[in-house]
């Protein structure tokens, strides 16, 4: 609510009665100049002096008709004048004047890019999830004679209208796109507001999202999700090793079945490995590595003989 009322605070135009701070300066000393004239002519009363005073009065309602017609307006902004009621036209940027109670300058378009936020609190997606969403929107006005005749307050209208979508596009969408789809979020929301705001002259820029809120247990649950997900991977994986193992080993015992010494040098081989981290030295027949049956590899090779017998018969 706090934001809400922010937004249309700032939605809200400058006083369209400023004044020239020049020009007020100014219609002062002239009003002091005609005051003083006046305290003279009471004092002095002839017919030159009622002259003098008459000129000089004129002289002071005209320069404060010129000055109270100044205005000034910024390089960004466009002034909006009516004439008597009526559309006038737009005046600015710089110094410009208007006729004194016929014309009145009804607003100040601002033609820089705007910044707005906004935001959908508790909506529902498509699979009944409350979620909240908040956005920006940065948009310009490009027709500052349509923001100020078509549509009463074209900020907050912006603002209301970019909510209203918002939840519209929410209200379509899972939960897992809205999750993983902020980009065409952001595609689908600045085509339903631009199209909602140009008959009021309003080009609309661009919109990101910038967070997405889920309820807390929904984010747990989410979260548990994700983490089965990489260990069933994580298994999956090792199991895939296992297999590429397994499968080694069964072409390394069909080659060591048909050359015996090669699993005896193998065998020899594994024997030094082993004493060698310990930083031992024992000294061992070669035969000792048939009567000790050293590693799985006999195992396996006398499981290949018997699979290639079994092929053969």
């Amino acid at each position: 609510m706090n934001l809400t009322k922010r937004l249309q605070s700032l939605g809200q135009d400058q006083n369209p009665y400023r004044l020239n701070g020049i020009a007020a300066g100014l219609s002062a000393v002239l009003f002091l100049i005609t005051t003083a004239g006046t305290i003279y002519m009471d004092l002095q009363l002839n017919a030159s002096d009622v002259a003098i005073f008459t000129f000089m009065a004129l002289g002071v309602f005209i320069a404060l008709y010129v000055l109270f017609g100044l205005k000034i307006a910024n390089q960004w902004e466009k002034a909006v004048v009516l004439r008597l009621g009526k559309f006038q036209g737009l005046k600015g940027p710089g110094v410009f004047w208007v006729i004194p109670v016929v014309d009145n300058v009804t607003k100040w378009i601002d033609h820089r890019v705007m910044v707005s936020p906004f935001t959908a609190e508790r909506t529902l997606t498509r699979d009944t999830v409350p979620v909240d969403v908040d956005a920006v929107l940065f948009w310009v006005v490009w027709d500052a004679e349509k923001a100020a005749l078509e549509v009463e307050d074209y900020r907050s209208a912006i603002t209301w209208a970019s909510q209203t979508a918002l939840r519209e596009v929410i209200g379509s969408l899972m939960l897992a796109d809205v999750l993983a789809g902020r980009s065409n979020m952001d595609a689908d929301l600045q085509k339903i507001i631009d199209e909602r705001t140009t008959p009021w002259g309003v080009s609309v820029q661009s919109v990101e999202i910038r967070d997405i809120i889920i309820p807390k247990d929904l984010e747990d649950a989410m979260s548990r999700q994700a983490q089965a997900e990489r260990e069933r991977q994580a298994r999956v994986i090792l199991g895939e090793s296992e297999m590429q193992i397994a499968e080694s080993f069964a072409e390394a015992s069909k080659a060591y079945s048909n050359n015996p010494t090669a699993l005896h040098l193998r065998a020899m081989n594994m024997l030094f490995e082993g004493l060698k981290e310990k930083g031992a030295l024992v000294i061992v027949p070669s035969s000792a590595v048939d009567t000790m049956n050293l590693g799985g590899l006999s195992g396996m090779v006398a499981l290949a003989q018997n699979h290639d017998a079994a092929t053969k018969s």
